[in-house]
């Protein structure tokens, strides 16, 4: 199988992956609340597993990133990582008592880990013009998974039988179903996703401009003597040695020069990615830490809208799994639709704007609720009214923050150690989503102090966003003189 095609089902596969993760979320979380009131759960149990799922990835994400940095290997961290989401899928669908239901979330969460080797990936095998567009991808696959899951979850509710000594009916049957899933996704992961770096990109390059040579020499022999003799091809103005140049100037994101890069020394080869990695050098900068804080603050108020969102339609309008399924699969349809529409303009416009217009959209968002949700004021009519405008608006601004801020997360720190920095970013938006669904869960009965904090959380957001928007650019890299010119 040649490279390009194996590098288009290793691209498919990820997607897949994400796909999956958007699917378990969206068929899980409409009926939790409800499973968990089943097995006679207190309200703050809905946080408690929502966070439990979180924080196991808050933990492995690091640890999975710096195995990948370390070997260059994603295919064995996602095998190791899927095991997790198995067993934690079937815990939930054992679900004995509301201690496993716990529990279940947690040792799911550890599959979650693998996304930071994942971005590793990504970043070390897309050049940083097509990042956005290939995150922005990725991403979407995740929220196609949310659009998806609520359809399958119209399905499952209808199930009620047994299976052994295993109750199947609608709280218990989304476990069972993500747990086969994530079985076959093992399957998919060993037959179609492949290791590969940069330099295989470049090996594949080469290989293609010296079959484009070759052709060349075959039609110049056809039509009469070739102008350079078979022995000048490798001397300093040959053929093959110039579109190679070009060809390994272009693969490092320079058309204009014709001189291959300089080769990196032996020993850099060789040696550890983090070797002369300093973390407080790395990720106490300026820059980085409001990328970082947006990653929390985005995710805490996201997490904690969404866990409020059951009980809040259970006590105004009576939404049952049905009527929250058909919610979250419109919500999907509005997401994937942002995402594109970010692809779109990530193509065009800087991504400190697409930021700066994600956070204008939050704040705008965090207001109307804050104003119309926290007391819901009139008819019934009016308040459905209220609470989708609401959603809307929350959902809108996602995806314009999502994508900015890891994009240039992953241009502003090392390139060495994507693993492991993504690992750190997805770790701290682990903690906010550990924290987004305890902070609301315990406070549904007192809305405008929660939305409050989170109207507040914004503000100083948006105040670090415009003190630092000048640093939050890609750093600009000044090539170091080559000997491009002893040619001449």
């Amino acid at each position: 199988m040649d490279y390009r095609r194996k590098r288009r089902l290793t691209f498919f596969t990820i997607g897949l992956i994400f796909l999956l993760s958007g699917i378990e979320y969206a068929v899980i979380l409409p009926t939790i609340w409800r499973y968990l009131q089943t097995l006679n759960a207190a309200p703050y149990f809905l946080g408690l597993s929502l966070s439990a799922f979180s924080f196991s990835g808050l933990l492995t994400g690091p640890l999975f990133g710096y195995w990948s940095d370390r070997t260059l290997g994603t295919k064995k961290i996602i095998l190791f990582a899927n095991v997790f989401e198995i067993v934690g899928n079937f815990m939930y669908f054992m679900g004995y008592s509301k201690w496993l239901l716990l529990g279940s979330r947690l040792v799911a969460g550890i599959g979650t880990g693998a996304g930071s080797s994942i971005f590793g990936f990504l970043t070390r095998n897309t050049a940083p013009e097509d990042r956005s567009t290939v995150f922005a991808a990725v991403m979407a696959c995740r929220q196609a998974g949310l659009l998806i899951g609520p359809a399958f979850n119209i399905f499952l509710r209808l199930c009620d039988f047994q299976v052994g000594p295993f109750t199947v009916n609608k709280y218990t049957s989304p476990g069972l179903f993500m747990c086969l899933l994530w079985i076959l996704l093992q399957f998919v992961v060993l037959f179609m996703y492949w290791d590969f770096t940069p330099q295989d990109d470049m090996r594949q390059r080469n290989r293609d401009v010296q079959e484009e040579v070759e052709e060349e020499e075959e039609e110049e022999d056809g039509e009469g003597k070739p102008l350079v003799g078979p022995n000048e091809l490798t001397g300093s103005y040959g053929a093959v040695t110039s579109v190679q140049s070009r060809a390994s100037s272009m693969a490092n994101g320079d058309v204009t020069s014709v001189s291959p890069p300089p080769s990196p020394p032996p020993e850099d080869v060789s040696s550890s990615p983090f070797k002369n990695f300093g973390a407080s050098r790395e990720f106490l900068r300026e820059e980085v830490v409001v990328l970082l804080a947006a990653q929390f603050i985005t995710l805490f108020n996201q997490t904690a809208l969404e866990t409020m969102v059951t009980p809040l339609t259970q006590k105004f309008f009576n939404f049952g799994e049905l009527e929250n399924s058909i919610m979250y699969c419109v919500c999907g349809v509005e997401v994937i639709a942002g995402f594109l529409f970010v692809r779109w303009l990530s193509k065009r416009v800087a991504e400190r704007v697409v930021l700066a217009v994600g956070l204008i959209l939050c704040n705008i968002s965090c207001v109307w609720c804050l104003i119309f949700l926290a007391n819901p004021q009139g008819g019934f009519a009016w308040q459905l009214a209220e609470f989708i405008i609401g959603v809307f608006l929350q959902v809108l601004g996602l995806p314009f923050v999502a994508v900015a801020q890891v994009s240039l997360f992953s241009k502003i720190t090392s390139q060495k150690t994507q693993g492991f920095s993504q690992g750190i970013r997805r770790s701290v938006g682990g903690l906010a989503t550990i924290l987004g669904p305890l902070w609301a869960g315990g406070l549904t009965s007192d809305l405008y102090v929660m939305m409050g904090v989170m109207m507040g959380l914004l503000a100083l957001l948006t105040i670090m966003m415009v003190v630092s928007y000048e640093r939050l650019v890609e750093p600009v890299t000044v090539d170091s003189p080559t000997d491009a010119e002893s040619e001449d």
